[in-house]
């Protein structure tokens, strides 16, 4: 394993541009695709002849939270579909939306892209990414604020704020509520406790793209299944299977997976770099796009 390292690169925030409401995000090109027997929105970045990258976003977000990143990504075909029960997926009708669930499928769509594809996960994303990773080798795997260790777990201010939200979720599911996760204010929650950069301008586009997209979930009941999964999963169980070569970028201030569990997680894995960019909190897609793309291109030798 390569000795983690921090950058000083500085935070750079992409153009509200980047990310059109209703529309595939930075000209990305949208094909409606079943994968392994699931319809499911696949947006497509960069040059349709370049080498492929599949990209997993995290929980409660869908293909836009990676426009940023996968816009900056010259020299690869970034391939980001939404997660089944997010974004313009509809839910499984087959399977959970757990861990095993959206692996099956991610490896579907793996194979569909054929030999030589890298693959990239952010925090729930990273989850899924490493799982599939320990059982179908990618080129390739890349980490982005990867969860090291189950977020029920946590302790201090985060543990609280884990299990506030998880109170939240599990009241609004029994009453039927969704609509109370999808109000602005739960999403502004979520970029007060996951937004590090003081840059008020970013700050605003941050909350702009959670208020826009935080709610774009199918259902209670899909969205429940991933929430529960993402709260109690990590990428640490399947870490030592995975024998692809691995880059982990983590935020130095990230609260949802604290940069002190990824040089654990980063040790686990047979092959890996750890790099952390110390101003950053969880959103280093939103927030450093720029820096994770150069982190990312040469990493897999662009």
């Amino acid at each position: 394993m390569t000795a983690p390292s921090t950058s000083p690169a500085p935070v750079d925030a992409a153009p509200r541009s980047a990310l059109a409401s209703g529309a595939p995000a930075g000209g990305a090109v949208l094909e409606e695709r079943v994968v392994d027997g699931a319809p499911t929105a696949v947006h497509t970045f960069g040059d349709p002849d370049a080498p492929p990258l599949l990209a997993l976003h995290g929980l409660r977000g869908s293909h836009h939270g990676l426009a940023p990143l996968a816009t900056r990504l010259g020299g690869l075909r970034v391939v980001v579909p939404d997660l089944p029960g997010f974004g313009a997926s509809p839910p499984f009708r087959d399977r959970a939306h757990d861990v095993a669930g959206y692996a099956r499928w991610a490896g579907a769509l793996l194979r569909d892209l054929g030999p030589g594809t890298a693959l990239l996960g952010h925090s729930f994303g990273s989850i899924v990414a490493t799982a599939l990773s320990a059982v179908t080798a990618p080129r390739a795997l890349v980490l982005v604020n990867p969860i090291a260790e189950p977020a029920s777990s946590a302790g201090g201010i985060t543990g609280a704020g884990t299990r506030a939200t998880a109170l939240l979720h599990e009241g609004a599911a029994r009453l039927g509520l969704a609509g109370v996760l999808r109000h602005r204010l739960l999403a502004d929650a979520a970029t007060a406790s996951m937004t590090t950069t003081t840059d008020p301008a970013l700050r605003r586009w941050i909350a702009a793209e959670h208020r826009e997209h935080f709610g774009t979930f199918a259902g209670i009941g899909s969205l429940m299944e991933a929430f529960r999964a993402a709260g109690a999963g990590s990428a640490r169980p399947w870490a030592p299977l995975v024998t692809a070569p691995v880059l982990l970028l983590a935020g130095g201030r990230d609260r949802v997976a604290p940069a002190a569990g990824q040089h654990a997680l980063a040790a686990a894995f047979p092959d890996a770099r750890l790099v952390v960019l110390p101003r950053t909190g969880h959103l280093v897609h939103y927030e450093a796009p720029a820096w994770a793309a150069r982190e990312i291109a040469g990493f897999l030798g662009r």
